[in-house]
């Protein structure tokens, strides 16, 4: 019994859990392999592939030019032949110069063979927000993977469903998308050892409570678990959901704790504009008309590229103190009085 709790109690790092899912799908699939430009250096994508890369370099794991749309091809056709290839991205941004690929042929090849093809691969790309990388390095693409039939689009927060969710993903038939936010990956948390999944297509509830939900995804999962803390305090209950995955997305978990606090804030990683908060607000609307206490809001980014300076990162990011104020703002509780951008984030436009 000692064995199980120690097993089930150690704590291990975001970055070393990917690291373990990486290992333990190479060791129980032979068809896996990890490729992709800087996987096999010394750094090994903040850490995440270098365990896979000490132990199956070079002819499973292995650094790449930087190519990423001919990349993406490798990947596909070598799933269409019975691979189950690992493609990762230092940036997610990346990921823009591999649609056509993702899009037009990984998402689709299943669909449009009768399911004859299948095409089992796993891209891993990064949120980059970090030091100041401004507006190339640090976009947030969730929006516009999750429009595409035929994909998996997952957000991990915790270690353990990273190492989990990536097992599954390596066991699916299905395209998957992992985007991963960097300021991940250096939390801890409790991750067992050896194989284990958690489903694709389930949120979670973070936090229980029964004032306002906020449904939240990837690092902002946390920003709204400091929230519910600090409003715990002035009696508001917060009931914080973590989607983990946006497609599919889990519908239920979502009217389920609306239903139950009648208050609604999304805390999405991106722009507000057409993304994942406005398709949840569409949900709620289309499912629960006339059950909400008070107009939902979104929290998104400043509808404006990222800017680099630090001052200005500020105004442009979401905070657990904007996050806060929104929620006092349902509640009909007087706001802090902090300096900082208001609920929608129309101190910041930029010049654009």
């Amino acid at each position: 019994m000692s064995k199980k709790i120690s097993k089930l109690n150690r704590n291990i790092q975001y970055r070393e859990a990917i690291g373990e899912a990486h290992v333990e799908s190479l060791k129980r699939d032979k068809n896996v392999f990890i490729m992709g430009p800087g996987i096999a250096d010394i750094t090994g994508i903040f850490g995440t592939t270098k365990p896979a890369a000490d132990k199956f370099a070079p002819k499973r794991v292995f650094d790449t030019p930087t190519s990423e749309n001919t990349l993406t091809g490798m990947a596909i056709g070598a799933a269409a032949v019975g691979m189950r290839p690992v493609l990762v991205h230092a940036r997610n941004d990346f990921v823009f110069l591999t649609l056509d690929q993702i899009i037009n042929q990984g998402a689709k090849w299943s669909y449009m063979s009768g399911g004859a093809y299948k095409v089992p691969f796993l891209v891993r790309a990064i949120i980059g927000r970090g030091w100041g990388q401004g507006a190339q390095h640090s976009q947030s693409i969730q929006s516009i993977l999750m429009h595409i039939p035929g994909l998996q689009v997952i957000m991990p927060v915790t270690p353990y469903d990273a190492k989990g969710m990536i097992l599954s993903a390596m066991e699916s038939d299905k395209p998957t998308i992992c985007l991963e936010h960097r300021w991940l990956y250096e939390k801890s948390g409790p991750v067992p050892k050896g194989y284990y999944t958690v489903p694709i297509g389930k949120g979670r509830v973070a936090r229980k409570g029964k004032d306002v939900t906020i449904v939240a995804v990837s690092q902002m999962v946390m920003e709204a678990e400091k929230v519910a803390d600090e409003l715990q305090k002035e009696g508001i209950s917060v009931e914080v959901i973590d989607l983990r995955t946006v497609r599919p997305l889990d519908t239920k978990i979502i009217l389920d704790s609306v239903k139950k606090t009648k208050r609604l804030v999304v805390c999405d990683t991106s722009w507000k504009t057409s993304g994942l908060s406005a398709e949840i607000l569409a949900l709620v609307s289309e499912n629960l008309h006339g059950v909400l206490l008070a107009p939902p809001i979104r929290m998104g980014n400043a509808d404006t590229p990222t800017p680099c300076t630090p001052a200005l990162e500020k105004l442009f990011y979401p905070s657990a103190n904007t996050i806060g104020n929104a929620v006092r703002g349902l509640m009909g509780f007087k706001t802090k009085s902090k300096k900082t951008h208001k609920p929608g984030h129309k101190q910041f436009t930029g010049p654009f």
